[in-house]
């Protein structure tokens, strides 16, 4: 039986993407493409998501290419541009789940800095009642399946019993390996129908 369902919020139910920002910064796709996949990468922002500080992640990658400082303290200094808004669709799911007997929880590789914005400024948090894993404030990133472990642990819940929603194929690929019932979150997807076509299978 079906009685929590986890989610992860970037490309979930929030939109947030680098290119925001940097695409009026630059003016020029080239250059930001090459500024994001060679300099400011994924892999280095995963650092401040796995715990370190923003000013740590800033300074290290100044020293590493000196010639792109200016474009590298602009990174965190205008993250809440990067930070579009909500997933219309998908909040609207969450907030449908909210009536249901489901338990909502959140499992997210977020820095401890940036997260409290997202809280302070997006109020369907709120029907999470705090039950979220935040990956900065544990020192642990997706997909290291320890930090499921915290998940589960901290809230006393049972992988079998639970649907866990991502967009991010690899970390599904983990949450599946667990015991967890997945749901990879894909543009256009309604989650409300993908939730119903397990809970209907899962006895």
């Amino acid at each position: 039986m079906i009685k929590n369902i986890i989610f992860d919020f970037g490309g979930v139910v929030m939109d947030w993407n680098q290119r925001y920002f940097y695409q009026d910064y630059f003016r020029d796709d080239e250059k930001m493409e090459f500024f994001l996949k060679n300099i400011a990468t994924d892999e280095w922002n995963a650092e401040q998501d796995r715990g370190r500080s923003l000013a740590e992640g800033t300074e290290i990658l100044v020293a590493q290419h000196p010639t792109w400082e200016t474009e590298i303290r602009a990174f965190y200094d205008n993250w809440t541009t990067m930070l579009r808004g909500d997933i219309p669709e998908n909040v609207a799911a969450l907030r449908a789940l909210a009536e249901t007997e489901f338990e909502l929880f959140g499992l997210t590789n977020w820095s401890h800095e940036t997260f409290p914005y997202a809280l302070a400024h997006y109020d369907f948090f709120e029907v999470f009642d705090g039950k979220i894993v935040v990956s900065g404030e544990e020192q642990l990133i997706k997909p290291d399946p320890k930090i499921w472990q915290v998940l589960l642990d901290r809230y006393q819940i049972k992988a079998e019993e639970s649907i866990f929603i991502d967009d991010n194929a690899k970390n599904i690929e983990v949450a599946k390996s667990l015991g967890f019932h997945t749901i990879h979150c894909l543009p256009n997807i309604d989650l409300i129908k993908e939730i119903e076509k397990i809970t209907q299978t899962v006895l």
